[in-house]
């Protein structure tokens, strides 16, 4: 083989190489970065295998509270199903409000969901539509339909 086609060759090989190596650093980065949205439902049951992902439901009324002297708040989660308790340590975004869609961003620990971020919509009618779908999926599942009148089953 002459030295200009060796050199071609290594070239090539070379650029696969970086290519490969800078392909699975992005990959790595990006799943990193990849928060997956559950219901507490699912999070009890398990499904959760992430570090770090999202919570969506609807903020139980009556479960806000906040610790005297800071600004560390705890409220509960639910999808109709199942409830999380949530604690959050920065200041609540002003649209905050029990009965309402909320979506958190965090870790579990100790049975408790330690929220990093908390986004809450402006609507008591809205919810977000991943969080209406997952919602409705659980719901489904729990729901069995009644045999039609008259059937021998």
């Amino acid at each position: 083989m002459n030295p200009v086609r060796r050199r071609r060759l290594l070239f090539v090989l070379l650029a696969l190489v970086v290519a490969g190596i800078a392909t699975t650093l992005i990959a790595m980065a990006l799943e990193r970065n990849v928060a997956y949205l559950y219901t507490p439902a699912e999070v009890l049951r398990g499904d959760a295998k992430q570090a770090r992902f999202r919570l969506g439901g609807m903020v139980e009324k009556g479960s806000f509270a906040r610790e005297a002297g800071s600004l560390t708040s705890h409220f509960r989660v639910t999808d109709g199903d199942a409830q999380l308790t949530v604690r959050y340590g920065k200041i609540l975004p002003d649209l905050f409000r029990e009965g309402q869609a909320v979506v958190a961003t965090g870790t579990m620990q100790d049975g408790v969901f330690v929220a990093e971020d908390v986004l809450a919509k402006h609507d008591e009618a809205y919810m977000p539509k991943e969080v209406a779908d997952k919602m409705g999926k659980a719901h489904q599942k729990h729901d069995v339909p009644a045999a039609p009148a008259g059937s021998t089953n």
